[in-house]
């Protein structure tokens, strides 16, 4: 297990990151706001493909709604959360359940609000496959999926996850981002900028995240279940 004093390590290059990915979903959100044309355009290529091929599988399609409602829906990646922290607090690691819990709800207000203040129209079409409702940017499903996947993998690392667990949680969570991203894409519910709206902003929420619980611990010296080897 990693010892407390090498968690700032793996968190270093995390503002950084942080700040990357928060303006460029700032440059994609105020290129979506004013519907600058070429984007506008190539979402609708890329929407068009996806549902032109979408109408014509309906077995594809079911297997891409079982996925996207019960596998990868933002609610399945919440209840995870609220294991892992559960699961935290039950070991006594208290301020890194708050932290953790804080940051999905933070994910989520910040989600809803940005989708209120843009209120993007979703994909329309005389014969859907699938359905969603509220507004598209960003898409929920996209930067839950980030967000949960990337607390989860950064509790592993903090808890010293050897290399076996590592790369198959790490292959776990790359699938199910890309692969959440993909389904909403291919049911037609999503633009492809709203997705990586979700991305960009699920990867700045963490990163910022992660960084700021490095600074805070310090500052108040480490969690005593973290201190402490299994």
């Amino acid at each position: 297990m990693h010892s407390p004093s090498r968690t700032p390590h793996t968190a270093a290059g995390f503002p950084t990151t942080g700040v990357i990915c928060a303006a460029l979903a700032a440059a994609l959100l105020t290129l979506v706001a004013v519907r600058w044309a070429p984007l506008m355009s190539l979402d609708r290529t890329v929407a068009e493909a996806l549902h032109r091929s979408a109408v014509t599988e309906p077995g594809l399609v079911r297997v891409n709604r079982v996925l996207t409602d019960w596998v990868w829906d933002p609610w399945t990646m919440r209840a995870l959360i609220a294991v892992a922290v559960i699961a935290l607090w039950w070991r006594g690691a208290r301020l890194l359940a708050v932290w953790v819990a804080a940051t999905s709800a933070l994910a989520t207000a910040v989600q809803q609000g940005m989708k209120a203040a843009l209120g993007r129209e979703r994909p329309q079409w005389p014969d859907p496959v699938d359905s969603a409702n509220y507004a598209a940017f960003p898409s929920g499903h996209a930067m839950t999926a980030v967000v949960s996947c990337g607390l989860l993998l950064w509790l592993l690392r903090l808890h010293g996850a050897g290399p076996g667990l590592w790369r198959t949680a790490l292959t776990v969570a790359v699938v199910s981002v890309v692969g959440v991203a993909v389904t909403r894409l291919y049911l037609g519910v999503h633009w492809m900028t709203d997705v990586l709206g979700g991305l960009l902003l699920g990867a700045a929420v963490v990163a910022f995240s992660t960084a700021g619980y490095t600074a805070l611990r310090l500052r108040v010296g480490p969690d005593a279940a973290l201190s402490r080897r299994p």
